[in-house]
Formats: C-alpha cells, sequence, structure tokens
C-alpha cells in the first residue's frame, strides 16, 4: 500500500484554484489544537457526564429495515430532542473505538447519540456484502425514519471511512438532513480495490464469479461477489455530491497520514460539495488512533453551532 508525505505549506497551495464561496473552508488541526478535557479517558468511558450532571441512559434498540432485517443499535439518552446518528465503516460496528468514542463526546455534551450496526455487521441480522453503499443508505434512512417525528428530530449524520460516503450518499437521496460529517470517506471508489483484493483481482472474480478474501492463517473472512463489486464501481461519489442540497451543511475531517484512504479524497469533496467545510487533522490516520481528541473537537466544534443554528431556525 503506498504511502504518500506531504508538505503543509505546499498543500496550501492546492486550494488556491477553489471557488471563492464563502461556504467552502479549510481549516489543518494540529495537536495544539486539542480540546481540553479534565482527562483524556473522559472519550473513552461509555457512560460521560456533562457539566449539569446529566444522567446519560444506554439502551438498545432495534429497528427493522425494508428487507425486514433487524438493525442493532445502542441509543445515548440525554433527553435532548436532537439526536445524531453515528455510521461505521467497512467490516466495523457500532462498538469501534471511534464511534464510542464521538459518542461519548456528544452526549457529554447533552446531545443524544445513536450508533448502529448496518446489516451483515456486529450484531444486526443479514448477511455481509461487499459494497452495498446503497442498501446501507437505506439502511440509515430507516433509522433516521424510527427517530423522527413526536419529540425527536434528527439533527445530524455522522460516518467514518465507509460509513462517510454513506451519510453523503443518504444526503444526496433523501435530502431531510441539514447536517453532515464525513470522516476519512473515499471519494473516488474505483481505488482501493487492488490493496485488499490483489492486482488480478477482476480476472478471478471473472472466472469464479468471486472471490474470497483470507486472513494470514488463510481462513476465508468474506466473499465478494461480481454483483457487489460492480455495485461498489457503479456508486458514483462525484455525481452524488453534486445533488446534496446547498442548505446541507457538510464538514469533511481526514487525517493527514491516512494510510488506507489518501487525504486528497478529501479535497475532491471540498471542490464540489456547495456548503462544506474540509479540516485536516495533522498527523492523523485512517482509524485516528492517536488522534481521537483532535476528532472529537472538530466534530463538536462542527455539529454543536449547526444544531444550535437550526434550533433558533425552527422558532
Amino acid at each position: 500500500m503506498d504511502t504518500i508525505a506531504y508538505n503543509f505549506h505546499s498543500l496550501l497551495l492546492k486550494f488556491s484554484t477553489y471557488s471563492k464561496s464563502p461556504f467552502r473552508q479549510v481549516r489543518f488541526i494540529s495537536s495544539a489544537d486539542r480540546i481540553c478535557t479534565a482527562s483524556s479517558t473522559t472519550l473513552r468511558m461509555a457512560h460521560s457526564h456533562s457539566a449539569q450532571n446529566l444522567v446519560i441512559e444506554q439502551q438498545r434498540v432495534i429497528i427493522p429495515n425494508k428487507q425486514g432485517e433487524k438493525l442493532v443499535g445502542l441509543l445515548h439518552e440525554t433527553g435532548s430532542k436532537e439526536i445524531v446518528i453515528l455510521c461505521h465503516g467497512f467490516r466495523s460496528s457500532k462498538d469501534y473505538n471511534t464511534m464510542v468514542n464521538l459518542a461519548a463526546a456528544l452526549e457529554k455534551e447533552g446531545i443524544s447519540v445513536f450508533r448502529f450496526d448496518f446489516a451483515g455487521n456486529g450484531e444486526s441480522e443479514g448477511s455481509f456484502q461487499y459494497g452495498n453503499y446503497s442498501l446501507e443508505a437505506d439502511d440509515l434512512h430507516a433509522v433516521v425514519q424510527h427517530f423522527s417525528g413526536g419529540n425527536r428530530v434528527v439533527g445530524a449524520i455522522l460516518g467514518h471511512s465507509k460509513g462517510g460516503n454513506v451519510v453523503l450518499l443518504y444526503a444526496s437521496k433523501y435530502q431531510d438532513i441539514h447536517i453532515v460529517v464525513n470522516v476519512s470517506g473515499r471519494y473516488n471508489l474505483k481505488r482501493g480495490i487492488s490493496e485488499r483484493l490483489g492486482e488480478d483481482f477482476m480476472e478471478k472474480i471473472k472466472m469464479d464469479g468471486y472471490f474470497d478474501v483470507k486472513n494470514k492463517a488463510g481462513d476465508v473472512e468474506y466473499r465478494v461477489t461480481e454483483e457487489s463489486l460492480m455495485e461498489r464501481l457503479r456508486t458514483d461519489m462525484h455525481g452524488a455530491c453534486l445533488k446534496i442540497d446547498k442548505e446541507c451543511r457538510v464538514l469533511t475531517v481526514h487525517g493527514s497520514a491516512d494510510e488506507i484512504i489518501p487525504f486528497e479524497d478529501a479535497l475532491e469533496f471540498a471542490k464540489i460539495i456547495p456548503n462544506h467545510q474540509l479540516q485536516i487533522v495533522e498527523g492523523a490516520d485512517h482509524g485516528y488512533t492517536l488522534h481521537q481528541t483532535e476528532l472529537a473537537s472538530v466534530v463538536l466544534n462542527f455539529i454543536k453551532p449547526a444544531l444550535e443554528q437550526d434550533k433558533v431556525a425552527a422558532k
């Protein structure tokens, strides 16, 4: 897998070609921008309490998708009307540390959160499928519908890695959520395949109709069918992003040292999404292994004021 080193001063020159639209913003986040917390372990706690001593309740919630499969999630209930939905990445789950830490950071600020497993992942029903972007956007729609209405408003959706693609696809298709956070999503879905499947993956799939991905011990981890591969290749992120409503505020966050998806993909999102902010976390890898606090800070600094703006506008 290629690793590319960038000079941040030369990188800034790339933005000189961007539109001068007031909606487009870019910022680099370094370790000096860490949020102030009493203890770094606060973000890693399953339960967190704000300065107002909020009582946080965690509830296991099961939501059927349109195929009738049960999606399993965990609701961090703070009593807020607004709720933020978190979407995990490829072959991951709601219990991935980034999902857990972001949920803790948001609930600490009194914001309710729901993190769930897509069908075929984690505790949810269904078979794992490679690709599956459109169906995962539909899974997210089932979750949004479940929490919409009454005294509840889905204020924002956030996705990491493949989940970042899913929230952008959702925004382009359904246009009912106006705060979207894409954390390290991939712009060009034709890339990154050979790194996982090998250079001759297409020949093998054409020959057998599928390709089994094995671990170092030789055990099959998952199967890639020709149909699922073609679904990924047909998924057009460029076209989808052009359909996102200009009133939808989108934040893209990406690590400068991402070893899975190069942060140049984030620059492409910034060029085409109309109402967009881009923040690069300096030194962060794909999983924000050593930069969970910086990531939480960036997300909170975007979501909190955006939710407040929506509250005022709704009055």
